[in-house]
C-alpha cells in the first residue's frame, strides 16, 4: 500500500483494516476498525482531514478528498461502490453511495441514505437520512424500506468479513 505522511500528517489505519497495497492513503486521514479500502482507492487528507468510521467499504478506484482546512467526516458501515468520488462535509452511518456515484464539495449525506449508481449530489446539497436517490443532479425517488436496511446491512457484513479475510489470505504471485 501507498501510505504517505504530509506536512508532518500521517495517516492513522487501524490495524484490523484492509487496505489493498495499490491504494493511496495521504496525510491527515484516520481509518476505524475493520475497513475495507480496496484497489487503486485514493484518500487525501493533504489539505483537509478525512475521518473514515468502523466497518466502511470504499471499493476499489474510489476517490475522497475534502476542500482545505475542512474535514470530511464518514461514518461507520457506509459503502462506497466502485469508483466513487466524494468531495463532501459528511456521509453518515450506513449509507451507500453507488457505483460511480459523486458526493460533490460540502454536500451532506444523511444516515441510511443510497445513492443510486451515478448519482450526483451537487455542491452544498444536503441529502435527509432515510431517502433513496438518483440522478444528475440527484432527486429523492423514495424511502429506505426495511427491506433496503436487511440487504444492505447484509451486504456491509459482507465487506468487513471480506476485510479480515484479505488481511489473512491475500498473496500477491
Amino acid at each position: 500500500m501507498a501510505i504517505y505522511s504530509f506536512e508532518g500528517k500521517v495517516p492513522k489505519i487501524d490495524q484490523t483494516a484492509f487496505v489493498h497495497e495499490t491504494a493511496n492513503i495521504t496525510g491527515d486521514v484516520v481509518i476505524g476498525q475493520e475497513c475495507y479500502i480496496g484497489a487503486g482507492a485514493i484518500i487525501r487528507g493533504d489539505y483537509g482531514s478525512i475521518r473514515v468510521g468502523p466497518g466502511t467499504a470504499i471499493e476499489e478506484g474510489c476517490i475522497i478528498h475534502c476542500p482545505p482546512g475542512e474535514i470530511c467526516e464518514i461514518g461507520k458501515s457506509v459503502t462506497f461502490g466502485h469508483g466513487a468520488i466524494v468531495h463532501s462535509s459528511k456521509i453518515g452511518d450506513f449509507a451507500v453511495v453507488g457505483m460511480g456515484a459523486v458526493v460533490s464539495i460540502r454536500a451532506v449525506v444523511g444516515e441510511w441514505v443510497i445513492l443510486g449508481e451515478g448519482a450526483v449530489v451537487v455542491e452544498n446539497q444536503k441529502v435527509p437520512s432515510r431517502k433513496v436517490l438518483v440522478g444528475n443532479p440527484a432527486k429523492v425517488i423514495g424511502e429506505v424500506t426495511e427491506e433496503h436496511r436487511e440487504r444492505w446491512t447484509y451486504g456491509k457484513k459482507i465487506y468487513v468479513e471480506l476485510c479480515s479475510r484479505y488481511r489473512q489470505g491475500l498473496k500477491r504471485l
